[in-house]
C-alpha cells in the first residue's frame, strides 16, 4: 500500500523511545502537536510502549494527561488521565522460574530482572541496569519472581539483542511465552504467552468500534513488529531496526527528523495554531 492510497485513519498508534522520543529524551513541540491534531480529527491516539506506567509521567505531560497507553509490550493498559491501570495481562510465576531455568541453562551470564505491577523494578546481583535505578530492590531472581509480573528480563554482557533474542527463542520456542527486544545492548524482554503489542491494540481497538484496517502504526524495534503487522498501515522511522525497515507499507524521517509528525501532518493537516 502507497501513501497515497492510504484512506485516513482512526487510529494513531505509536511506540515512545526512538520512535516520537528524541535521542535526547524529549518530545519535540511538532510531534505533540501533530498528534494532538490527529486527535482533534478524530482519531483515537494510543501511545505503544515497552515502558512502565511509572515512565510515563513526563510523556503524560507532554501529551496533556490523556489518550491510552499501552505499557510493558502489551502487558499493561494505562489511563493517562487517571494515571491508574485498567488492564494487566501478567506472566505467571510459575511460567517465570520455568523460564529462568530454561534460559540460564541454555545461555550462561545471563542476569535477570524483573517487572511487576506492584513493587516496580528489581534485579539479581548479576544484573547490571542501564539506567539508574535507585532504590530498586536487588536481590536473587527466585525472590524476585513473584505476584503481578510484566516483564521478566534478562541480560547478557557479551551477546547483542539480537543474538540474545535467537538463543533464547531456540532454548524454549514461542509457546511459552512471548520474547523480544527493543534495544541493542544485550536485552531480552519476556512477556506472558500472546501477550504483544497488537494483541492488546487490538483489544483497545475492538473496546472502541475500530479494527486493523482503521489504524496507522508507528515503530523502530522488534518489539513493535507484532503491532505493525497487524495495522492497517505501518510506518518505520528512518533510524529503526533492518528488521522493521523490511516489513512495513513506509519509510519516515528519523525520530530526531520528527518522522512520525510529517506522517500525521501529511494524514491529518497542518495543526491547528490555538494562539
Amino acid at each position: 500500500m502507497t501513501p497515497a492510497a492510504m484512506t485516513t485513519p482512526t487510529v494513531v498508534a505509536t511506540d515512545l523511545d526512538g520512535t516520537i522520543v528524541r535521542s535526547d529524551g524529549s518530545i519535540s513541540p511538532r510531534t505533540r502537536a501533530a498528534l494532538a491534531t490527529a486527535e482533534e480529527r478524530g482519531a483515537l491516539v494510543v501511545l505503544v510502549t515497552g515502558r512502565p506506567p511509572r515512565w510515563l509521567s513526563g510523556i503524560s505531560e507532554a501529551t496533556g494527561h490523556h489518550g491510552i497507553a499501552i505499557c510493558a509490550n502489551g502487558a499493561l493498559v494505562y489511563d493517562l488521565h487517571d494515571e491508574r491501570i485498567v488492564e494487566s495481562f501478567p506472566l505467571s510465576v510459575e511460567v517465570a522460574h520455568d523460564l529462568v531455568a530454561r534460559l540460564r541453562a541454555a545461555i550462561p551470564g545471563l542476569g535477570f530482572a524483573v517487572e511487576t505491577v506492584d513493587e516496580g523494578f528489581a534485579h539479581e546481583p548479576s544484573y547490571r541496569p542501564r539506567w539508574s535505578t535507585d532504590p530498586a530492590p536487588v536481590r536473587e531472581i527466585d525472590e524476585l519472581v513473584r505476584g503481578r509480573l510484566v516483564k521478566l528480563l534478562a541480560r547478557h554482557e557479551d551477546l547483542s539483542s539480537d543474538e540474545l533474542l535467537a538463543a533464547a527463542s531456540a532454548a524454549v520456542g514461542v509457546d511459552v511465552a512471548t520474547l523480544t527486544h527493543s534495544s541493542r545492548d544485550g536485552l531480552l524482554e519476556i512477556s506472558a504467552a500472546g501477550i504483544s503489542k497488537a494483541t492488546t491494540l487490538a483489544r483497545v481497538c475492538a473496546e472502541h468500534g475500530r479494527a486493523a484496517a482503521d489504524v496507522i502504526a508507528f515503530g523502530d524495534m522488534p518489539n513493535d513488529l507484532p503491532m505493525l503487522n497487524w495495522a492497517g498501515h505501518s510506518v518505520a522511522v528512518a533510524n529503526a531496526h533492518p528488521d522493521v525497515l523490511d516489513v512495513v507499507d513506509e519509510v519516515t524521517a528519523s525520530n530526531d527528523g520528527d518522522g512520525v509528525a510529517l506522517v500525521l501532518e501529511r494524514v491529518f493537516g497542518q495543526p491547528v495554531d490555538h494562539r
